[in-house]
């Protein structure tokens, strides 16, 4: 690799492949994720013919040099797209070009190369695979349901009771709430993911709205001694999205009655200052559990974990952690001193800037 620094950047701190190619095709930037990624060594690069140390192929077996031609194809043409082509070996890896002229229309001055691998491309199309096979798969349960009993009811009408006629509706009823559920969960994902998750922020009582799930809770039929909650004051004043806490508490509270055992306890306190959230509130959910296994921990924030026991989409702590950050709060997993779960997230006061 010449010593030579661009822009105060030297190119093997660049994340991706760098080959640049002079007027004369000879290569003369090589850098260390290009040498990663293409199993050559710099020194046996520099100064060959691009063609060589680059023999690449589309997938239909034919060379990219032959059919691209940046050198004696058109002038006009400004580079290549990002494309998926092969080294040799039938190795994968994502290749984009620039062209770059001394002056427009004039020939070829340098060739610019980056050369990137395809793995973080193939776990996103899994994980968009995945999603895709879950959600086919929590739909398919609640809709075979609602069909067959809307069918039965409108086939067999009068031959039912009551009682029978209450009962199919109360399935359906049930059923087309965990399908409304789901497809929150959905929009809740892409929103998070494309950035566009939008906070209507005001005043949030954390203590009522605590109070409010846990009555939810009792009225479900869960005993009171189950629930212990403790407020540690002054609380500062929290402007949140109210729907988007409750969604957050409701999930995290659900996770512990279901997952956890004993008593399920719900701390709330001001939070710490730290350079992550100068003022706010903290609160913590924690039971007498088994806990996470250690090697869990990483993973609980992430799509699809659902842990020893099966159920659910696995969606619903990835939507948590992504309602808090967008909030710019913080939340971590742990083990409680009873050695079940805890949860902990900390919200800022968040005050709108035009309040502030």
């Amino acid at each position: 690799m010449p010593d030579a620094v661009w822009c105060g950047v030297d190119p093997d701190d660049l994340p991706d492949g760098l080959v640049v190619a002079d007027e004369h095709r000879r290569v003369i930037c090589f850098n260390r994720a290009a040498a990663r990624i293409t199993a050559r060594r710099p020194d046996e690069a520099l100064g060959d013919r691009v063609e060589r140390v680059l023999p690449l192929e589309d997938l239909d077996g034919r060379r990219w040099w032959q059919l691209t031609d940046p050198y004696g194809g058109l002038s006009v043409r400004r580079g290549q797209p990002e494309r998926n082509l092969l080294l040799p070996g039938g190795r994968e890896v994502l290749v984009s070009a620039r062209y770059v002229r001394a002056v427009p229309t004039g020939p070829l001055h340098r060739l610019i190369v980056s050369l990137r691998g395809t793995e973080a491309r193939r776990r996103t199309e899994r994980s968009h695979a995945e999603l895709i096979a879950t959600v086919a798969h929590e739909l398919r349960s609640p809709l075979t349901s609602v069909k067959g009993f809307t069918a039965t009811l409108l086939a067999k009408w009068e031959r039912f009771t009551e009682d029978q006629k209450r009962l199919m509706l109360e399935t359906v009823d049930a059923d087309a709430a965990r399908i409304s559920r789901l497809i929150a969960e959905l929009l809740d994902i892409s929103r998070i993911d494309s950035g566009r998750l939008e906070l209507r922020r005001q005043p949030v009582d954390l203590v009522a709205a605590v109070c409010r799930h846990v009555e939810g809770h009792l009225a479900a039929g869960k005993p009171r001694e189950r629930f212990r909650h403790a407020v540690t004051g002054p609380l500062p004043r929290l402007w949140a999205d109210p729907d988007k806490v409750d969604q957050v508490l409701s999930n995290l509270l659900e996770n512990a009655v279901r997952h956890g055992a004993g008593t399920v306890t719900i701390e709330i306190a001001p939070a710490q200052p730290c350079r992550a959230v100068a003022e706010g509130i903290t609160v913590t959910v924690s039971d007498e559990g088994p806990g996470i296994p250690e090697e869990s921990m990483s993973r609980v924030f992430t799509r699809f974990w659902r842990g020893s026991k099966r159920g659910g989409t696995g969606l619903g702590l990835y939507i948590v952690k992504g309602i808090v950050e967008a909030h710019g709060g913080t939340i971590t997993v742990g083990r409680s001193v009873a050695g079940g779960a805890e949860f902990r997230f900390t919200l800022p006061v968040g005050v709108p800037a035009v309040l502030a």
